[in-house]
């Protein structure tokens, strides 16, 4: 085990069974993979190495979904949220830079808060609505996501109720966080390259879990018109919660 020296076998096996289980949630609801990743990680793995453990699976995974299209409904894509883009851009990299500043208990709130609080909203039935873009809100809200995303790796929930409140169709909302979580990724590993959560101790759990991910991914595509999808994104909620319940009681009570 000399090549995972932070991890036991059974800590490994553990983190590849959850590495198929993110895959197969993205691949079924488009998102949540870095959700499930750091809260499933996070329970057997200190939260930098959970953290480290995200970057290179959801950077890949993105990056399929972002292109499914084609090149040029990606770059559409860009065009059409460059604000968005921008604006998380800065505040991601300005949040990675105090991971190693903050405490693991604080680390665990700010990842189990924004789970929490998005599955909740969510199961309840909360919507949020949009006539028409606006520069404000797609301001604030890429700046929360962004500085979020530095901090935990988990960027989904403000995205996507940005994206829902837009009415935005499946297919180009699809495509659309696709293309916001991999360039995210992409500006994730750059900044964890500096901030030193990716190294060389944490590197190799991060590209082992490319695989399965992957693997769980193409399985969840598969099965997407099989199943009743309103069920499942039910039941993928109530499990977020529990994580995100779980990491907050982390949190507090140790």
């Amino acid at each position: 085990m000399t090549f995972f020296p932070m991890l036991t076998p059974q800590d490994l096996l553990l983190a590849l069974a959850v590495a198929v289980l993110a895959g197969w949630v993205k691949g079924m609801v488009g998102f949540a993979m870095p959700m499930v990743l750091v809260s499933g990680l996070s329970m057997f793995l200190p939260p930098d190495v959970a953290l480290a453990g995200l970057i290179l699976p959801t950077l890949v995974t993105n990056g399929v979904q972002a292109l499914r299209e084609g090149v040029s409904a990606a770059v559409s894509s860009i065009r059409k949220f460059r604000i968005f883009l921008l604006v998380g851009l800065v505040f991601l990299l300005a949040g990675a830079q105090l991971v190693s500043l903050v405490p693991a208990r604080t680390f665990l709130l700010m990842i189990g808060a924004p789970v929490t609080f998005f599955a909740l909203i969510q199961i309840l039935g909360v919507r949020l609505t949009l006539n028409k873009p606006s520069v404000r809100i797609e301001v604030g809200i890429g700046a929360i996501a962004g500085f979020v995303g530095g901090m935990s790796g988990v960027w989904g929930p403000p995205t996507v109720a940005y994206l829902t409140a837009l009415n935005t169709p499946k297919a180009e909302q699809m495509r659309v966080q696709g293309v916001i979580y991999g360039l995210g990724a992409v500006a994730l590993l750059l900044a964890h390259l500096g901030s030193g959560v990716l190294r060389a101790e944490t590197a190799p759990l991060s590209a082992v879990l490319i695989a399965p991910a992957l693997a769980g991914m193409w399985i969840g595509m598969q099965l997407q018109p099989r199943i009743d999808q309103v069920l499942f994104r039910k039941v993928t909620l109530l499990v977020l919660l529990a994580a995100g319940v779980n990491l907050l009681r982390r949190a507090v009570f140790g």
